[in-house]
């Protein structure tokens, strides 16, 4: 069972529809029972995603999905069902509620239905049924998005009432990201153009679109608050962090100079640090030059910037993100040009990464941070890393644990 207390009275058991579903109401919800499988029944891994707060990781497998807390990493539990696997498995923090989406082989779940799973009671709280393959499922306490290939739905959690529907590019990956601070909700999702970006302000009732790359996007990552976004695109050579308010590109780091698949983006807490994963293998952190404001300024806000534009310890309002550091990454091979840079092609200025991990052989790869130094990285082939970095003069990271969570 999740850690955390159950949610109660949130909504009584029940199966959605929506504009795309061709059948609303209610119906029988789910009543599929959970067994465990033998244990000489092999087990794929079909994804792995983090909580919100990253110190837990959920796996979807072929058989049903587990758990795992970070530290140290440890299964807490799993479900396994004779039905199938789920390819898609979204926590909400610690309670007992998961999004739930079945793999093409899941006989009783297609990949068009979303389940809201609350694991204390072991039942389904409802479903929603769709047309075409849902891509992915983002949930923050009070909100529900089910993203499928050209459109995102916005739910509320309360209620399960259709709040937005937003139209994207195509979107087969299921991007699309969620801030999680209670005083702001912020969305971000693929615009209607080919490297665009676009940002949802709820609470303020402003769209942003940003230009961010010139090919498709691959991968983005919000802060907590939603006012920070990184984004990589296809070529996966460049990360760029923008300010979500205004649109305006704060830094712009290199992976490398070769094409390559970034899997994952991720702030550290204290938005110091941003740390990047690809398809090459090796896990890169990259000096941030965003301003962090103190905690005085949550305390005593600005009225007139609203409540929406402040949270616990991480970017907070439209006061500059920039610090007044804006020299190169003193750990950049070529900083020392930066005085020509204006001469040099755009390789030779870009700011690259202030610490690495390599790992031994190559996978699709998720990263995150734990404590300030801390980086964790989990591997579609079953492998969970815990490394840490030198905040003073970076370089190569030193490997702190190491486990198989899934042989």
């Amino acid at each position: 069972m999740l850690s955390g207390s159950p949610t109660q009275g949130m909504f009584s058991n029940s199966r959605i529809g929506n504009s795309e579903s061709p059948n609303s109401g209610a119906s029988s919800s789910f009543t599929q029972p959970i067994v465990d499988m033998s244990e000489n029944d092999e087990t794929e891994l079909l994804s792995i995603t983090w909580n919100q707060d990253y110190r837990c990781f959920a796996a979807g497998t072929n058989h049903g999905f587990r758990i795992y807390n970070c530290k140290p990493c440890k299964e807490t539990f799993r479900r396994d069902m004779k039905v199938g696997g789920f390819k898609i498995v979204e926590m909400l923090f610690h309670c007992n509620i998961l999004a739930l989406v079945g793999a093409v082989t899941n006989s009783h779940y297609p990949p068009n239905k979303v389940l809201i799973w609350d694991d204390y009671q072991s039942r389904s709280m409802c479903e929603f049924t769709f047309r075409s393959e849902v891509r992915g499922v983002k949930l923050r306490r009070d909100r529900i998005a089910v993203v499928l290939e050209h459109k995102i739905y916005v739910y509320s959690f309360t209620d399960l009432k259709l709040l937005h529907e937003i139209e994207t590019l195509a979107n087969p990956r299921g991007l699309c990201c969620l801030s999680h601070h209670s005083n702001t909700f912020v969305l971000v999702c693929p615009g209607l153009n080919k490297g665009q970006v676009r940002v949802e302000h709820f609470g303020l009732n402003v769209t942003k679109l940003i230009s961010a790359h010139d090919s498709q996007i691959a991968c983005f990552t919000l802060t907590l608050d939603g006012l920070l976004l990184a984004t990589a695109s296809i070529t996966g050579t460049l990360i760029r962090i923008f300010n979500t308010m205004d649109g305006t590109q704060l830094q712009e780091v290199r992976r490398g100079a070769d094409r390559a698949e970034i899997n994952s983006i991720a702030f550290s807490p204290n938005v110091q640090w941003l740390a990047a994963s690809s398809d090459k293998g090796t896990v890169h952190v990259f000096s941030l030059r965003v301003r962090v404001s103190g905690e005085d300024s949550l305390t005593q806000p600005n009225v007139a910037q609203g409540p929406a534009l402040f949270h616990q310890n991480s970017s907070t309002s439209l006061d500059p993100l920039i610090s007044t550091n804006t020299g190169a990454n003193p750990n950049s091979t070529f900083s020392f040009m930066r005085g020509i840079k204006g001469l040099l092609p755009k390789y030779f200025s870009s700011e690259w990464s202030f610490a690495q991990f390599r790992l031994p052989q190559s996978t699709r790869l998720i990263v995150a941070f734990g404590s300030e130094n801390d980086v964790i990285i989990v591997g579609m082939n079953g492998s969970f890393y815990r490394c840490s970095f030198d905040i003073v003069h970076g370089g190569d990271m030193m490997q702190k644990e190491y486990v198989r969570f899934l042989k």
